[in-house]
């Protein structure tokens, strides 16, 4: 496959959830040829609405657990772009077997029905959270790996050493992304999320789970999407890892701050949990961009700019708020 990512076959798995729906929408700009599979357990049909209009696109609701069906469909593709996920860090004390099965199990099956169908390259949507609680910051790809502190990171970080094996074993090509946390249109889970949610419902008080000096990185979708594209693009190693985020954090009182503004409301704040909100939320995620920014890539949006596009669009957009099927 060459690099150029035009008029190729492309899967896209997990099409219908936030970062997926949107690199869909870019991939189809470039008479991309794409298949979408998505179980519709969180993602949305709606978010691929305008996909579908589209005679590039085919939508074909599949659950990644089924590896029978997957080897009928990731058939004569250029490349797979593996989004799917369960990417709520919070709830993975609570249903342990959930990171395990639809993060680590779905991505061998993904490896398992390419390599029988001889489909050689794959795009991963990996998270920061593999660092765990790092001592270094902005905390490099080639970083030590501490102590896992979420279900959730150490499913993802599975899913990346399967990767990395496949490629070794079977001659694959691999890009890896590590996100920091990701806002824009189609947000559907986090702090900022839960943070939007309560003041619609009552603008006086807000709830905030840790102390609210937690210091996070956040990176819009758009920027986000245009530096998978520029990697998969330019880099042409067997493995190729890189943590895509900001050159700048923020800490959860000043994210508050700026979602209140944006509102116009002055609510009164009340925190619990101690120095983080619940197991496995690192109170600092601060990644280097280096690797990303050497191939010319630099993010269009700061932190601020996305914090307040994002509460604009939660707030006009109230189906965003119905619970999903």
């Amino acid at each position: 496959m060459t690099n150029n990512l035009k008029n190729k076959k492309i899967i896209v798995t997990g099409c219908a959830g936030f970062i997926g729906s949107n690199l869909v929408d870019h991939l189809l700009k470039f008479n991309n040829n794409i298949i979408g599979l998505d179980n519709l357990s969180t993602g949305q049909k709606k978010f691929i609405d305008g996909a579908l209009k589209n005679k590039n696109f085919k939508f074909i609701k599949c659950d990644l657990l089924n590896l029978k069906k997957l080897k009928k469909i990731i058939r004569k593709v250029d490349i797979v772009f593996h989004f799917a996920a369960n990417a709520d860090v919070r709830y993975g004390p609570n249903q342990t077997h959930k990171d395990l099965e639809q993060n680590t199990i779905v991505t061998y099956n993904v490896l398992e029905a390419m390599k029988i169908n001889n489909v050689k390259n794959i795009v991963f949507c990996s998270t920061g959270s593999v660092y765990g609680e790092p001592r270094k910051f902005p905390t490099p790809e080639n970083y030590s790996f501490p102590i896992q502190t979420s279900f959730y990171g150490a499913s993802k970080l599975a899913g990346e050493s399967l990767i990395q094996a496949y490629c070794e074993a079977f001659k694959f090509k691999s890009w890896i992304f590590r996100f920091v946390s990701i806002l824009g249109n189609r947000y559907t889970h986090g702090h900022v999320y839960d943070f939007v949610k309560q003041l619609r419902k009552n603008s006086k008080k807000l709830k905030v789970l840790g102390d609210g000096n937690q210091r996070k990185s956040y990176l819009h979708v758009s920027d986000c999407v245009k530096a998978i594209i520029v990697a998969v693009s330019k880099a042409n190693n067997k493995v190729n890892i890189f943590n895509l985020g900001t050159n700048e954090f923020i800490t959860v009182k000043d994210s508050i701050k700026v979602i209140c503004k944006t509102l116009n409301v002055a609510p009164k704040l009340y925190f619990s949990g101690g120095v983080r909100g619940w197991i496995g939320d690192s109170p600092f995620i601060f990644l280097n961009i280096k690797k990303i920014s050497s191939l010319g890539w630099r993010p269009k949006l700061t932190i601020k700019d996305s914090l307040k596009q994002t509460t604009l669009y939660l707030n006009k957009n109230n189906w965003v708020y119905k619970k999903r099927k």
